[in-house]
């Protein structure tokens, strides 16, 4: 059945096995792992609330003891115990009783609880509010007198009822755990055991079925690398070995078909070898014939191959005589244009020659015209500072015209007072009469504040006389100076318009000298071309040369060949081709002016040049 199944299947229920023999195993085994965590998780659990039962009974003593305690000595430290063992007592029970889940054992803490508070209302607290009031012998009396009614037996003996029980819990789970872990242990050892036996069986069986048959394949191809064609192998199988097997069977007879091949291979590379003998010959008339049926294709092609060669050899001769007469009227032209370029290359220099004075002259015509517009600004400038200082000095005039007026206005103003005051004074002197004698003093006074009031009008009316003649003449000024201002305003605007004309000339000129030097540029540009293509014409000169030279030896070399029946090489050519008059030596590059930005592509003027030159060039 093996023998029927590829090698992957085989492989793959062979593993399949082995994994399904192990998934069991660890089934059972995680089984048992299980139960013994339950059990293992069941008596901590139990080993807690052990623990816990523990802890109140500890608790419960510990109250009892302490509370003995005070009531011998009545020391603070007994009291203080007594509290913490109480605080305990009520904090582990409530953990306890949401740990427990047994009904009975609940009713049973329950009891315990119940049993400490009634003895600790009784009791505990009654006999330490007791000694707290100072009657420490009435409580000592009265726990004498009680005898074993003040004991905690009952809340003792519920909480060991408790704890007894879960020791029998624990101990029924230690059991169920042990028998788990035996059952693992032994599942553990015969799953083993049987993995073992199946993985050696299936090692025999693959063996058989996979190994052994490798091995007479790897003779078989040993022997076939060898060079033994004669080796049987076996292709009845179905699997990846027989498809190997049938493929060791193609390879013995594409060795055998390589080996027939390579005796005709043979036969075939000594004709080839004896018809490229002849070719190296130079003989083209050779034609492969008698090979084997494998290479007819090959020699068909080869022969045409070499008829179209021989067909193109014969071309290439008549392409070589012409290049061979070619080349020398190129010879011929190419020292005709090297005198031709010599000419123009000579003319060329002279014009940049010329026109690199007439660069220089409009750039020194330029300076000039720019050191006038320089004095014109600076004349335009001075006048117009001329002007400002007219307007300032007209600004200054009309303010002392104004103070002038204002002057006038106030010795108006003194003429009115020194009137009002001699008016005053002259009714002072008619009061002063009527008042007879009694009055003549006053009529004294009076008559003086009036010709005081009379000089002051007299001297009011001289400075107002002489302020209108200064303020006719400050007005006077005013015009004069006012008409000065337009005659500056004019010559200012007049300078100004000459020097826009001398600006725009100095921009013109700077346009005519920055045109010029750019046609300098391109004069002196067009100079090193034409040198420069002097230069390869010069080399194209003794290019043809050498180009003839080549012809000719390429003709002789051509001349070997035999392309036809009954015909040879061409005649060798009889000119020498190394004769011809020697290249034409150029006159060196001349010095150039100092580089120029080079101009836009512009109409420049032919410069005296005829058409005709320039076509010839």
């Amino acid at each position: 059945m093996l023998s029927q199944l590829n090698i992957p299947r085989k492989l793959g229920m062979s593993f399949v096995a082995i994994c399904a023999t192990a998934a069991l195993v660890m089934a059972v085994f995680a089984v048992n792992l299980f139960m013994i965590n339950r059990l293992s998780a069941r008596s901590d659990a139990s080993r807690n609330i052990l623990a816990q039962t523990m802890a109140l009974e500890t608790s419960i003593l510990r109250e009892n003891s302490q509370l003995r305690g005070f009531l011998v000595t009545a020391d603070p430290s007994y009291l203080k115990s007594y509290t913490e063992a109480r605080a305990e007592f009520d904090k582990t029970s409530a953990e306890l009783r949401s740990a427990l889940t047994d009904p009975a054992e609940v009713k049973l803490l329950d009891e315990a609880r119940e049993g400490t508070l009634a003895w600790r209302a009784q009791w505990s607290d009654t006999l330490v509010a007791q000694i707290k009031g100072g009657d420490q012998a009435g409580a000592q009396e009265r726990v004498r007198a009680a005898g074993k009614a003040v004991l905690v037996t009952k809340p003792v003996l519920a909480l060991r009822e408790i704890r007894d029980h879960q020791k029998e819990i624990i101990a029924d789970n230690d059991s169920s755990q042990s028998h788990a872990i035996l059952i693992g242990s032994v599942a553990l050892v015969i799953g083993g055991a049987a993995m073992i036996g199946l993985a050696i069986t299936l090692a025999l069986a693959l063996s058989r079925a996979i190994a052994q048959p490798i091995t007479q394949l790897t003779a078989s191809m040993s022997d076939l690398a060898s060079g033994h064609l004669d080796i049987h192998v076996a292709t009845d199988r179905h699997d990846e070995l027989g498809d190997m097997a049938r493929a060791v069977v193609v390879f013995r007879d594409a060795a055998r078909s390589r080996q027939q091949a390579e005796h005709d291979q043979k036969e075939a590379l000594a004709e080839i070898g004896r018809i490229l003998r002849r070719l190296a010959d130079a003989d083209l008339t050779v034609r492969l014939k008698g090979l084997p049926s494998a290479y007819q294709t090959i020699a068909s092609d080869f022969n045409e191959a070499l008829a179209r060669l021989s067909t193109a050899m014969q071309t290439v001769g008549a392409c070589v005589d012409t290049i061979r007469n070619n080349s020398a009227e190129i010879r011929a032209s190419a020292n005709e244009l090297s005198e031709r370029s010599e000419n123009q290359a000579t003319n060329l220099a002279r014009q940049a020659s010329a026109m690199e004075e007439i660069t220089a002259s409009a750039r020194n015509g330029t300076a000039l015209i720019n050191e006038a517009n320089g004095a014109m600004t600076e004349t335009r400038h001075e006048a117009e500072q001329g002007g400002q200082v007219v307007q300032d000095a007209i600004s200054a005039m009309q303010g002392i015209d104004r103070a002038t007026q204002e002057i006038s206005e106030i010795i108006g103003v003194i003429d009115g007072i020194a009137f009002q005051t001699n008016l005053l004074a002259l009714n002072a002197g008619v009061e002063a009469a009527r008042a007879g004698d009694a009055g003549k003093g006053f009529a004294v006074v009076a008559s003086e504040v009036r010709a005081l009031a009379q000089r002051s009008a007299d001297a009011a009316r001289d400075v107002k006389t002489r302020i209108l003649s200064a303020g006719e003449h400050v007005h006077s000024g005013v015009k004069l100076v006012n008409e000065t201002g337009e005659a500056l305003h004019r010559i200012i605007n007049r300078v100004s318009n000459v020097s826009e004309t001398i600006s725009a000339i100095a921009q013109s000129a700077q346009e005519q000298s920055i045109g010029l030097e750019q046609i300098n540029g391109a004069i002196s540009l067009m100079d090193g071309m034409t040198q420069k293509n002097a230069a390869m014409v010069e080399e194209t000169t003794a290019a043809a040369h050498m180009m003839g030279n080549e012809a000719g030896r390429l003709f002789e070399a051509f001349s070997a060949f035999k392309v036809g029946e009954g015909q040879g090489g061409f005649a060798p050519p009889a000119a020498n081709y190394s004769s011809g008059p020697a290249p034409v030596a150029l006159p060196p590059l001349r010095a150039k002016p100092a580089p120029v930005a080079p101009p836009p592509p512009r109409a420049v003027a032919n410069g005296g040049f005829a058409a005709d030159d320039w076509s010839e060039f």
